[in-house]
């Protein structure tokens, strides 16, 4: 049996090194279901990396929580779906503070959580009842918290953690903002892709033709106008 200690470890580690592109998720999906018999000791991580990293690593973080979630159903070991929903609340309220510093992930949480009630993990009561809380959060410009800091905030100091404005928003230094602009843009290309994506030919074809309209008699008054068009074309010629 691996030791639980070096467990944690790891799966901290693979938390706090989450990027946007989908197979980290998957990979650190994959690690706690291989550790489930330890579920409740990982979900505990995953709260704990909540409230200790940047607005970014928890953005990363609450796309992870969706793909566990959906994993976790598919391979019938349905804890990690339980303790999900049972802290979705204190999840939210980690990746979008009331306090304006997460207003940037508001959107964030609100595409997790549309995917979440698709995947029937989320009631839809839920959702609403989140949703009605995000609206106040939701009141700041879309990018307060990706304000650039200014030279004299930033002068004297190398380090790169998110700088506190003096009206409570939390913002962030010039590399996380570069960072988070090319997760977001990562993010929205994988979504035009699972949208234009079909599996096979064969469902290629069947999407085209559900998407074709029936043919009726005005398809064949056009089919008659053309082709009496071509016929007098060959004549004049």
């Amino acid at each position: 049996m691996a030791d639980p200690f070096e467990v944690r470890m790891r799966f901290t580690a693979q938390l706090q090194h989450l990027n946007a592109s989908a197979t980290s998720s998957q990979k650190a999906a994959h690690y706690a279901l291989k550790y489930r018999e330890m579920d409740e000791d990982l979900h505990s991580c995953i709260l704990e990396q909540l409230e200790r990293n940047s607005m970014n690593n928890r953005a990363n973080i609450m796309y992870f929580i969706e793909h566990l979630c959906d994993m976790a159903q598919r391979e019938n070991h349905l804890n990690f779906v339980r303790m999900v929903q049972k802290d979705i609340f204190q999840v939210v309220d980690a990746v979008a503070p009331s306090d304006g510093a997460g207003a940037a992930n508001v959107k964030v949480v609100r595409r997790v959580l549309q995917g979440l009630q698709q995947k029937s993990i989320l009631e839809p009561d839920t959702v609403t009842e989140i949703e009605a809380c995000l609206k106040e959060r939701d009141t700041l410009p879309e990018h307060t918290a990706l304000s650039p800091i200014d030279a004299n905030e930033q002068r004297g100091s190398n380090v790169t953690q998110p700088v506190l404005k003096t009206n409570g928003i939390m913002r962030l230094d010039k590399r996380q903002i570069e960072q988070r602009i090319e997760e977001d843009r990562e993010r929205h290309k994988r979504l035009k892709e699972s949208i234009w994506g079909v599996g096979s030919e064969d469902e290629e074809f069947e999407k085209l033709w559900d998407e074709a309209s029936d043919i009726g008699e005005d398809d064949f008054l056009q089919a008659e106008e053309d082709a009496m068009e071509r016929r007098q074309a060959v004549e004049v010629d």
